[in-house]
């Protein structure tokens, strides 16, 4: 896909325990190469839709695409052709960096080639060359975070989930890890992120908030504030979150 073509289609989503309605009338795009953030409070709704964009669940009613690919039909397709990174790091802690990588490598289907290749690509970009064989657990919570994003792209996918990728780490760590993020946007892959901090969501070219289980605002940051009238990207989560 060229870049500004649509790799995300979603019109009028429902997803439904029952009668609760976790998911309601759901309708968005997200661009190649975009860098879209997804926010809403605990509850609003949001690891529903990501559960049903990463092909685990299947919608209620509507239209959902990812990456080109049905998700009522074609979900292991998608599960193929993305990334995902989970807030609680998707690593092995008594496994190596190395071994991380060659295990992901491996579930993917890339040859023994394209592993060893990619895994002193990853070492020598994340400047692990001196900690590749301990364990993960004995790495630096920044260094975890960054490892696990490089691990999530391992096959090259086309578009990454990051679910609260920064919680918990420093300032400048999370200055680092969204630098990662911009070199990969710029090289064409799509970043659908989650994230509760929102200094962070002034960093996405776009942005949806969710409130119980809608999307009540989606534009850029800077319109939203505008629209808002206020200075910042927590202003306009407070005001949607309090209905003011």
């Amino acid at each position: 896909m060229k870049t500004g073509e649509n790799v995300i289609e979603v019109v009028g989503l429902w997803k439904k325990f029952g009668n609760f309605a976790a998911n309601k009338d759901l309708t968005f795009s997200v661009k190649k190469g975009e860098i879209f953030g997804f926010l809403g409070a605990n509850g609003a709704g949001k690891t529903t839709a990501i559960k049903i964009l990463c092909g685990l669940w299947k919608p209620t009613s509507g239209k959902v695409m990812v990456s080109g690919f049905d998700v009522y039909t074609q979900p292991d397709k998608i599960k193929k052709n993305i990334g995902y990174m989970s807030q609680k790091f998707s690593l092995y802690e008594d496994l190596t960096p190395v071994e991380n990588i060659r295990f992901y490598g491996g579930i993917y289907g890339l040859s023994k080639d394209e592993i060893r290749r990619r895994t002193r690509e990853a070492l020598t970009m994340l400047e692990l060359e001196n900690v590749a064989r301990r364990p993960v657990k004995d790495l630096p919570l920044g260094w975890k975070q960054k490892l696990a994003f490089t691990v999530a792209m391992v096959h090259r996918p086309g578009i990454v989930f990051l679910d609260e990728p920064t919680g918990g780490v420093d300032p400048l760590a999370r200055r680092q890890f969204w630098n990662m993020i911009y070199e990969a946007s710029n090289r064409g892959v799509t970043i659908f992120v989650t994230t509760h901090y929102m200094d962070e969501a002034e960093y996405c070219n776009r942005i949806s908030i969710m409130v119980e289980g809608e999307i009540k605002a989606l534009d850029t940051p800077a319109n939203l504030k505008s629209r808002f009238n206020v200075r910042t990207i927590n202003e306009v989560f407070l005001k949607l979150a309090r209905n003011t």
